[in-house]
């Protein structure tokens, strides 16, 4: 069986623990690779190869940094096929969604690219007489990424392309159930021209991956997983002197108003919510219907849709693709059951189990079928917890102030939208909702690559947030330099505040 191993100083190379642990594909529960496991000596190896490297990286032009990344773009293409496949066997998403995965990655990596305009500083003549003053944007050193489980490779391309590109290295612990893209990405930036050490991969124990936060030579460390986690990092990293932010978990919501286009609406609710399992931080897997009679009529159309769902191995393209693969582990099969479980014992009304789904030899695969509740009230798990799976909620409101109240009181800010004909209403909602990233009939409101990616409250500690403008200041510190020539100006000392002027 193949081994997927560290990625450390330009080559792949194996533990000497000789320890492994199996990778499974969700579609059917087998084993389809064995993951090496490191040591905290080689962890620490691994950062010290980088802070190693980190000086001539961040000695080279912009330019040729840029032009190292705009390689890795096009071996991101031409292998588009190669990594969707990883994805697919080890997350279990199906065939189009690990190519849309690859694909906003990429889109990272494009803007990546523009790398010499977007660390231009700033310039001011003549901020006194004779004297000039313009700022530097500089890299901070070795900077770290610990990703999750759901985007193997667009989490670590929110990340590592911008970081690079502005001079840093980097070392990425990806996640233990999905980790092979994340070596494969590492090949494809040595073969784009990336020096040796300046990229490194490592396979580890969450206790030997602490060093990544509190190692003295790391400088910076980016985080997405759970906000407990997530917390943890950014008090402990913080504590040690370093940058950093830590995306935790979601519950997003979306209003449906009466005055919605149904039929549009419902569409975009079946994909914001069992899109890949359910298992993304801007899933959508509440929603908040103004008027019983629009709850009613949006389950009386998301019923027979979410029993319908093409549910199957990943792997099946083209017309033959299936709508949502498994879930990812057969511990996440057993939370999300759990979390139905709950709902049912907490009052809401089940629409449609996905308890019980089976597919015919692929029992052993890790699936949940589409669920929907009605009648979903605050007091509930169901609506405080993200359950990060196939479970879709229908929350009724009165109206549009109750509904806003709702989604504003909950703990995490990640992500909302609302779905209605109405501009004001739709205006009102965007500038009143307490989220970081809103949609108007949008049911997954993720930015593009040249804004920034952030939310609010509990699912984000920290205060810039990745790509877009915000990667940029997250992984260059700023220095401004006041100079003057002088042609005899300075004839006495000066103990005063010096005014320039």
């Amino acid at each position: 069986m193949n081994i997927t191993g560290n990625f450390i100083g330009g080559k792949i190379c194996l533990s000497n623990s000789n320890q492994t642990q199996a990778i499974y594909d969700p579609a059917t529960g087998k084993a389809v690779r064995e993951l090496t496991q490191s040591t905290s000596a080689e962890v620490s190896d691994a950062i010290q190869v980088a802070h190693e490297a980190f000086t001539g990286w961040a000695n080279t032009t912009p330019l040729r940094r840029a032009r190292v990344l705009f390689n890795f773009k096009m071996l991101l293409e031409k292998h588009a096929e190669e990594l969707a496949a990883i994805i697919v066997s080890e997350h279990g998403k199906v065939w189009s969604d690990a190519l849309g995965e690859l694909t906003r990655g990429t889109e990272v990596v494009e803007f990546a690219c523009g790398i010499p305009h977007l660390i231009k500083g700033e310039y001011s003549s003549d901020v006194g007489s004779g004297v000039d003053s313009f700022s530097l944007m500089q890299p901070l050193g070795v900077v770290a990424g610990i990703t999750p489980f759901n985007f193997p490779a667009m989490v670590p391309m929110w990340m590592f392309p911008i970081a690079l590109a502005c001079g840093n290295s980097f070392v990425l612990k990806p996640p233990a159930l999905a980790p092979t893209a994340a070596v494969r990405l590492a090949e494809l930036l040595k073969e784009a021209g990336l020096p040796d050490g300046v990229f490194n991969v490592v396979h580890c124990s969450n206790e030997d991956a602490e060093q990544l936060y509190t190692d003295p030579r790391i400088a910076a460390v980016s985080f997405v997983g759970s906000s407990g986690v997530a917390e943890h990092i950014y008090k402990t990293a913080s504590a040690y002197g370093k940058r950093v932010q830590a995306f935790g978990a979601a519950k997003n919501h979306a209003i449906v108003m009466p005055d919605a286009d149904l039929d549009a609406t419902v569409n975009a609710i079946m994909g914001g919510a069992f899109g890949s399992a359910g298992e993304r931080c801007m899933a959508l897997p509440i929603v908040v219907a103004v008027g019983d009679e629009t709850a009613d009529k949006l389950i009386a159309q998301l019923t027979p849709r979410i029993e319908a769902l093409r549910i199957g191995p990943g792997c099946m393209r083209r017309s033959e693709e299936n709508e949502m693969g498994p879930v990812v582990s057969d511990a996440h099969q057993q939370k999300v059951l759990g979390y139905i479980e709950k709902g049912i014992n907490e009052g809401a009304k089940l629409v449609v189990d996905g308890r019980r789904f089976t597919l015919p030899n692929y029992e052993a695969g890790y699936y949940v079928g589409g669920t929907l509740f009605d009648n979903v009230t605050p007091e509930m798990v169901i609506w405080r917890e993200e359950i990060f799976g196939p479970v879709l909620g229908i929350v009724r409101a009165p109206d549009y102030a109750s509904a806003l109240e709702l989604i504003n009181s909950h703990e995490f800010g990640n992500g909302s939208a609302i779905f209605t004909s109405n501009g004001h209403a739709a205006r009102e909602f965007v500038h009143d909702v307490q989220a970081g990233m809103v949609g108007v009939n949008v049911p997954v409101p993720v930015p593009m690559a040249f804004h920034s990616f952030g939310g609010w409250k509990r699912s984000v500690f920290g205060a810039l947030n990745v790509h877009g403008p915000d990667g940029v200041r997250f992984y260059t510190r700023m220095k401004t330099a006041t100079v003057r020539w002088p042609q005899g100006q300075q004839t006495v000392s000066e103990f005063s505040m010096p005014t320039l002027g």
